[in-house]
């Protein structure tokens, strides 16, 4: 390939020509073989059966979980939907909507899942699926895909949303009062001889891995029979008081208004942003090496409801603990927003928070680190499934670990390059003077004037001379305003 890629087109097709036997010669009228018309696929002539996939993707390569119109990069469910079609698993003239499709949670570009799932109506091959597909009612929870402008992209999903929706489903109510599941139907782990998980992973790129499959009841939905959601983000502990982050983070725990700690859709008119966290805690990745050079910790949030992008301004308000700039406080503070419930002191000795009833200005933290780690379902709902292995021992080809392990490797070798530029790159520059956590030992005293590195997560910061305490900045909009802007200007049509 070296040889020819600064060949011109013209360059290109004249050397094609000189290697083609027949392009001075051709072939007689009797020798050339007819082209044949492909046959169309009936999709109506075969049954059709629910299933549930679960999957991973790598965020950092898609422009969000949701299908877009013309989206400036791929999405996630664009591409998944295309290996449906050419597996002939569903139809693409019934589009999303025409299959029932139902994702469990959306995700923003650059956003990660480690156990996303959709389910959908697909097509079956057994006979005995028959009797099934002519009593199924039609997908009453077939979701239309909307057209979703690429800025407008959310993080959250169905119920979950906030950091996982993209615009479509966030800010919905919690979801434990969600409909009841009935468990999925019994059948034989080689009933229909569906492989779904070698031929969708045969044709999807290496960065989306179908990890497994299951039968599931008619009316179970993805999205709305989700009990909870569990994400993770990532960060490195470098600089930052993890005891600190630690006791904002408890402070989530339990059911509070969220309003300061999320983004406003004014197209959702949403008057309510209580929400209940179950689990909130700051956690090593490798418990067996919670300290030292390149140790990483997590923040897991779980709870039955989130708002747009709700993790990432939790996240950025837990890195400004974490830095000594706020003290854990501040997140009482931004909780204690509603005025009929305010909220008393988290802790006694503690004086009671301040009522915040405008979100203050601040960035959110970078979306890369961010991760929808599992989706819980009622016991018995699912029963996932992978491809039956047809050799004893050594690697199978249906299984998705063998690539899943190659591209690990590679990304841990340019983990090992990155640190070596940076120890080369020492050699000749000095490294900055750490200033975080303000105040712990060995740490120096940031100077009047100096320049800081607000983390951001993902390797981000914000660079800054000074700071200004969150709650003595200026405050936004409140809900009510925003939605009231909204309504009088270019929601009135809307509405």
């Amino acid at each position: 390939m070296e040889p020819y890629k600064n060949w011109s087109r013209e360059e290109l097709i004249a050397r094609l020509q000189q290697l083609d036997p027949h392009h001075d010669h051709p072939r007689p009228a009797h020798q050339q073989q007819p082209l044949r018309k492909a046959k169309p696929f009936d999709f109506n002539a075969y049954p059709k059966r629910k299933i549930a996939l679960k999957f991973t993707y790598n965020g950092i390569h898609y422009g969000g979980m949701e299908w877009q119109r013309d989206p400036v990069l791929p999405t996630v469910e664009g591409v998944l939907f295309d290996a449906l079609v050419h597996t002939k698993l569903v139809d693409r003239e019934g589009g999303l909507e025409g299959c029932g499709w139902q994702r469990c949670g959306r995700t923003d570009k650059g956003v990660s899942a480690g156990g996303q799932v959709v389910s959908l109506w697909v097509r079956s091959s057994s006979t005995a699926k028959a009797a099934v597909t002519e009593t199924a009612p039609e997908p009453a929870e077939a979701q239309a895909a909307p057209e979703t402008d690429a800025q407008d992209a959310s993080e959250d999903g169905p119920g979950l949303e906030g950091d996982f929706g993209l615009m479509g489903d966030f800010d919905e109510p919690p979801t434990n009062g969600s409909m009841p599941t009935k468990p999925a139907p019994q059948e034989s782990a080689e009933d229909d001889n569906c492989s779904y998980v070698f031929k969708l992973n045969h044709i999807l790129p290496p960065t989306i891995r179908i990890l497994a499959w299951s039968p599931v009841a008619d009316d179970f939905s993805a999205r709305h029979s989700c009990r909870w959601r569990h994400y993770k983000y990532f960060f490195s502990p470098q600089g930052l008081d993890l005891t600190a982050m630690s006791d904002a983070a408890a402070r989530l725990v339990g059911e509070h208004d969220f309003r300061n700690l999320c983004k406003i859709d004014p197209g959702k008119q949403l008057t309510v942003f209580t929400r209940r966290i179950l689990h909130a805690s700051i956690d090593p990745v490798d418990p067996a090496r919670p300290t030292g050079e390149g140790a990483l910790y997590v923040f897991n949030l779980r709870g039955n409801a989130f708002l747009y992008n709700m993790v990432r301004h939790i996240m950025a308000v837990l890195f400004l603990v974490g830095t000594g700039l706020e003290h854990p406080s501040v997140m009482t503070a931004l909780l204690n927003a509603d005025p009929a419930n305010p909220l008393p002191p988290f802790r006694e000795g503690e004086p009671a928070p301040p009522l915040v009833t405008g979100k203050p200005e601040y960035i959110i933290a970078d979306p890369l680190p961010l991760m929808l780690w599992e989706c819980g379902y009622d016991e018995g709902a699912l029963d996932w499934r992978v491809d039956p292995a047809k050799t004893q021992g050594g690697d199978t080809a249906k299984s998705p670990l063998r690539g899943m392990m190659c591209a690990h490797e590679r990304a841990v070798i340019g983990a090992a390059l990155e640190e070596h530029f940076l120890k080369a790159a020492e050699r000749h520059h000095t490294p900055p003077r750490p200033y975080f956590p303000i105040g712990a030992p060995g740490v120096d005293k940031l100077p009047p004037g100096a320049m800081m590195s607000l983390p951001l997560g993902g390797g981000m910061v914000k660079r800054a001379a000074t700071y200004t305490p969150l709650l003595e900045r200026k405050r936004m909009l409140t809900p009510e305003e925003v939605n009231e802007r909204y309504r009088l200007g270019r929601g009135a049509k809307k509405l």
